[in-house]
């Protein structure tokens, strides 16, 4: 820690851990406090009075939160959510799931420091005094004997997840009736793992959208368990007093009809101010109230929208535009593969080739040409996968998000 702080401008640190809390006698933090200007925050709590200080609090102009965004495609960037941003998103989406005072259990396994984590895992539940489940870390077979256990009615978690839990050969012993809502957001959810989670368990998972700049939730497919108005393969609908509209992804100024696609822009009262310290960026992305989320997408004549891509994922292949998700949902129809990426390799002749990094199910095998030959079959010659790379993993961020940027980094060190 000493050799961090010497790096940075901060003037004092508050630090504790685990063993304050858990036993009476545990000072593991000594030699830490003897370093100047840091401090022990169970020792400060004994220190001070306990009155806390009055606040007054401007809900939609002060600061709640520097939320960094994930940089899974570029630099992370701190947005400034204010505690209308925050706990607008709360009540908007604990209204969306149909949530009930008191009665819900939520299975916490998302990162808190995350948004997504932080607002359908934290603060909604406590929005509803719910009991909330934690889990330190992910893992499948904790998961599934907390939620048979505390009889969980309510999980939120991302695509990885789910298709862990699917690859499980123990998943059909446990009982997850209880669960009410699963929602799956932070990254695509792929058609085919969806289908296949509904058809496995008999519950009910809707996919749903959002960002860090929006605290993060927008859309949402309609909580109903008779299963009646999911859609697979949409994010659903805006959540309430959101709106959303396409814009044409050249100028962003041409608003597009039902089935055209462009960028998904979005308004509402759970919006960013904007970046920390970065008004170009901030310029770029908020403009006439409207937040451009870098996202392609479309919607129908329903009202429901789809997320085709993020625009800075595209690749161009000659004077082609290759959208990666059509690509990647059309790979988890293959049996054998667990986890899949699809990015733009650098090509002097062509601009960009797609290509496929996957990590294939336990016990699995496939071939370069089986997967070539399977996409092959199914899409225009242009999209066509020109390379695969087999792995143990993926690089995931703690969200379990794919971070495609280290996966194009490798690919562009390769070449030097």
């Amino acid at each position: 820690m000493d050799k961090i702080w010497r790096k940075t401008a901060l003037k004092n640190t508050v630090v504790t851990s685990l063993e304050e809390y858990a036993s009476k006698t545990a000072n593991s933090l000594s030699k830490i406090e003897q370093l100047p200007n840091v401090y022990s925050f169970q020792a400060l709590l004994k220190e001070k009075v306990s009155k806390p200080p009055q606040v007054v609090i401007n809900p939609t102009e002060d600061l709640a939160a520097l939320q960094y965004t994930g940089g899974t495609t570029g630099t992370a960037k701190g947005a400034m959510l204010t505690h209308m941003n925050l706990v607008s998103n709360a009540i908007a989406f604990a209204a969306w799931i149909k949530g009930t005072p008191v009665q819900e259990t939520f299975l916490t396994a998302l990162p808190l420091f995350h948004i997504y984590g932080m607002t359908t895992s934290m603060n909604v539940p406590i929005s509803l005094a719910a009991k909330m489940v934690l889990l330190p870390r992910f893992d499948p077979m904790a998961a599934l004997e907390s939620i048979q256990k505390h009889r969980v009615t309510v999980f939120c978690g991302v695509p990885t997840m789910y298709s862990v839990l699917l690859a499980n050969p123990d998943l059909s012993k446990f009982d997850l009736t209880s669960i009410r809502v699963c929602i799956s957001g932070a990254s695509p959810l792929p058609p085919q793992v969806q289908k296949k989670f509904m058809e496995t368990t008999g519950g009910f998972l809707a996919e749903g959208y959002g960002l860090t700049e929006a605290s993060p939730v927008t859309h949402c497919n309609p909580v109903d368990k008779t299963m009646k108005t999911v859609k697979v393969g949409s994010i659903g609908l805006p959540l309430p007093d959101t709106d959303a509209r396409i814009f044409d992804a050249e100028t962003g100024e041409k608003t597009l009809k039902p089935g055209e696609t462009g960028e998904l822009a979005v308004k509402g009262p759970q919006i960013m101010k904007g970046y920390w310290k970065k008004p170009e960026e901030t310029a770029n992305v908020l403009r006439d109230g409207w937040l451009y989320t870098g996202d392609i997408a479309k919607m129908d004549e329903n009202g429901y929208f789809y997320i085709t891509d993020r625009k800075k994922d595209l690749i161009k292949y000659k004077d082609y535009s290759v959208y990666p998700r059509e690509i990647e949902d059309l790979l988890y129809e293959f049996p054998a593969v667990k986890l899949c990426a699809v990015v733009g390799k650098p090509d002097p002749m062509v601009g960009e080739i797609p290509k496929a990094y996957i990590v294939l199910k336990e016990g699995a095998e496939a071939t370069e040409e089986e997967i070539t030959e399977f996409v092959k079959e199914k899409v225009a010659p242009y999209k066509a996968i020109r390379e695969v790379e087999f792995r143990k993993e993926l690089p995931l961020s703690a969200a379990g998000k794919v971070l495609k940027r280290v996966l194009q980094e490798e690919e562009r060190n390769r070449r030097v």
